[in-house]
């Protein structure tokens, strides 16, 4: 893991290195979530981020062709329409 001393300016900006921005695809910046948990910030890109969701709704639902978005939805108008 690299680590860096770092400074936060008054009005909350921080600087991260060339390096760390390049090796997570930000050398040309880019969209982050920044987290807080507990005492520690975490800085992820808006793609990891997404990637990981993907990964846990895989993970959640396996290959059920019938959990989607459409499948949902289609199925809140049946009960709908038989109420």
């Amino acid at each position: 893991m690299n680590a860096i001393h770092g400074r936060v300016s008054k009005s909350g900006r921080i600087s991260l290195p060339a390096e760390f921005r390049k090796a997570v695809g930000l050398d040309h910046g880019g969209d982050v979530v920044v987290e807080l948990n507990g005492s520690e910030i975490r800085i992820r890109t808006v793609d990891e981020v997404i990637s990981h969701a993907q990964a846990l709704t895989r993970q959640l639902l396996g290959e059920k062709t019938s959990a989607s978005v459409d499948a949902f939805l289609a199925e809140r108008h049946r009960d709908a329409s038989q109420e």
